[in-house]
């Protein structure tokens, strides 16, 4: 069992952080906006709210989803262009001060790269430091599945990417920080967790994260003391 002083050491010594970015690194969720934006939003969202909680398999969820949804790869631009993801408040800093720490700073998502990619650019995060599912399109631009042999296209894909950041990097400590149960589930391999509430709080992940916080100023003091 660690401590929670034992969580913060390992914050402060972490050599790789790794973000949840749906209702962490940013406000929504980015399915449901894409649903709001092709018109199912209700159905979508149930789905999601279940599939956050853990009664879905992450695969199946996604598959339905995104059968519901049908998203076309002008959609995907126009909802980009149009209603871009809004940063969490404190992220843009918090990463800042990460990286100042030569500390490499990772997005992992079960939701598409297109959108996070969006948000890495935001946070001077490398598109090769971003781990999510990719759409497909045909030639035609419609909607033609995903991509799954992703590892985060399926239950316990976090993990799995942290587990190959470890072999690749070498890594001693990598931090996972999430809002939803997909993200507890990656610790371990990831040597810590920091559950976040400050989008939306997830009951399950409340009561069991023994770091759970609601503001990343929370952090940032940590990493300035």
């Amino acid at each position: 069992m660690v401590s929670h002083s034992e969580l913060r050491e390992l914050l402060c010594s972490a050599d790789a952080v790794c973000f949840d970015v749906d209702s962490t690194v940013i406000q929504e969720e980015g399915i449901d906006e894409l649903a709001k934006f092709c018109g199912v939003e209700a159905a979508v969202s149930e789905m999601t709210r279940r599939a956050m909680g853990g009664a879905l398999p992450f695969r199946d969820a996604l598959t339905e989803r995104l059968a519901l949804i049908q998203p076309s790869r002008e959609q995907v631009q126009r909802l980009l262009a149009e209603h871009p993801p809004h940063l969490t408040p404190g992220i843009r800093e918090l990463v800042s001060r990460l990286q100042e720490r030569n500390v490499q700073v990772f997005l992992i998502s079960g939701g598409f790269r297109s959108i996070v990619e969006h948000v890495a650019a935001k946070l001077n995060i490398p598109t090769t430091n971003v781990f999510a599912n990719r759409l497909k399109f045909y030639f035609n631009g419609e909607y033609a599945g995903f991509d799954e042999m992703q590892p985060t296209a399926e239950s316990g894909g976090k993990g799995k990417v942290i587990r190959i950041l470890k072999e690749k990097f070498h890594f001693k400590k990598i931090i996972m920080i999430g809002d939803g149960a997909t993200d507890m589930e990656a610790c371990p391999p990831a040597d810590a967790f920091i559950g976040f509430g400050g989008n939306v709080i997830r009951q399950q992940v409340k009561s069991n994260a023994k770091w759970y916080i609601t503001d990343f100023v929370e952090l940032l003091g940590e990493l300035e003391e």
